[in-house]
């Protein structure tokens, strides 16, 4: 397995030579080069066979169809809506991703601003570019915004507009916020719809909402401002991107003409991957709505499977409802959570069924922590975590909340 050295000798901490150093390599440069990357190569596709714990759907053989446009530099700058004089740009594709979210998230293109951004954290700064007090809310143990707090604070702000950022789909815990709950607590709190603004983060969420059976957690038909959702997530990437959408009224107050570009810049990173509006654009044209409509199906489907199974070996694990983010124990040792490359929160970590993550992946995983898990316990000396207070004492299955067991995991 290729590792990527941090320059020092382990044992005595001098320095010593590292493959991946820049430096000139001498008459086989193409070839030492050459076997750099396939070792790295090997060493990627070795980790994506277990890579669980994270955002990322890793099912990209697709986009290999695209190498070709990787020799040339694309780069669409400042507002996809308008032309620039930097002639390599690939506007017309970002447009066309833009009018397909459009679309999935009810919003006529007449009325709607949006690009292709580096990511879900820079469509949720673009989306709350404004200056503001910010009041944190508490959360309820799903993870979700407490509506109870939220209408406190309101109260001691009424003077004031609120600005709302709300998460359709936490990060840790796949915890979605109540979208009419928020609106109800703004109107009875006395905040009109020209006194508040809300946000939508929905990274992952963004492409799971349309498609679940009891319809879509957020659209433009309520009063929103603004969504962002990552690229790289659900659709596949293999460059962080994403997309943000809002109004065109928001938009003209930041707006302002380059003459250098003769465009407009009204985007945060003003220059911005070309490419990756390509591969969005190739990914949902290859998939369409009915291959993202099955591969949120599986993902649910796999997500249940798992939580059942860690339920059915007495660990102590959570699921929101139309989550694909199975919350549970962390493992104490460091070695298995580098391996299965776990995230992990005090004594919480979780596995995420993205669409690469099969039911074999899961059943390896699940028989793995089952059968370390009766090594690590098995003394005595140490106890599984209680994760009453974080997931609920329903969901806990500690010594003192349920029946918490070491097991076969076959």
């Amino acid at each position: 397995m290729a590792k990527i050295s941090n320059g020092k000798d382990n044992c005595n901490g001098n320095e010593k030579k590292d493959s991946f150093a820049i430096e000139e390599f001498g008459a086989d440069r193409h070839g030492l080069l050459t076997k750099i990357l396939t070792d790295f190569e090997d060493h990627l596709t070795e980790k994506a066979g277990h890579c669980l714990g994270y955002h990322v759907n890793l099912d990209l053989n697709h986009l290999m169809d695209l190498s070709p446009l990787l020799r040339f530099h694309i780069n669409n700058v400042g507002d996809p809506f308008k032309d620039s004089s930097f002639s390599m740009h690939s506007k017309k594709f970002e447009v066309s991703v833009l009018d397909w979210f459009a679309q999935l998230w009810e919003i006529e293109k007449d009325e709607c601003w949006g690009y292709v951004t580096n990511g879900g954290t820079e469509g949720n700064l673009q989306g709350l570019l404004l200056g503001m007090d910010c009041v944190i809310i508490r959360t309820l143990t799903t993870g979700e915004i407490d509506c109870n707090d939220l209408r406190e604070k309101l109260c001691l702000n009424k003077d004031k507009p609120a600005i709302i950022n709300l998460n359709i789909g936490t990060t840790f815990k796949g915890g979605v916020d109540n979208l009419d709950l928020v609106i109800k607590t703004l109107e009875e709190c006395g905040f009109s719809n020209d006194r508040f603004y809300i946000h939508c983060d929905a990274a992952l969420s963004g492409l799971i909402s349309p498609f679940l059976e009891q319809g879509p957690m957020f659209s433009f038909k309520k009063p929103i401002g603004s969504v962002s959702v990552s690229g790289h997530k659900l659709l596949g990437s293999s460059m962080p991107c994403g997309v943000l959408m809002t109004k065109k009224k928001y938009i003209t107050t930041i707006s302002k003409n380059v003459e250098y570009l003769n465009t407009l810049d009204n985007t945060i990173s003003g220059s911005r991957n070309g490419l990756a509006s390509i591969f969005m654009w190739y990914s949902l044209n290859v998939k369409g709505r009915l291959g993202l409509q099955q591969d949120v199906k599986k993902c649910l489907m796999n997500a249940q499977y798992l939580r059942d199974r860690l339920k059915d070996a007495g660990i102590s694990s959570m699921l929101n409802e139309m989550s694909f983010v199975v919350v549970f124990e962390r493992p104490p040792n460091p070695e298995f959570i580098k391996y299965w490359n776990l995230s992990c929160e005090g004594n919480m970590t979780h596995v995420i069924a993205m669409p690469h993550v099969t039911v074999k992946i899961l059943e390896d995983f699940v028989n793995d922590f089952v059968r370390e898990r009766n090594i690590w316990y098995r003394c005595g000396r140490i106890q599984p975590p209680c994760l009453a207070e974080e997931i609920g004492t329903y969901n806990c299955c500690c010594s003192i909340h349920g029946k918490g067991s070491l097991q076969n995991g076959n």
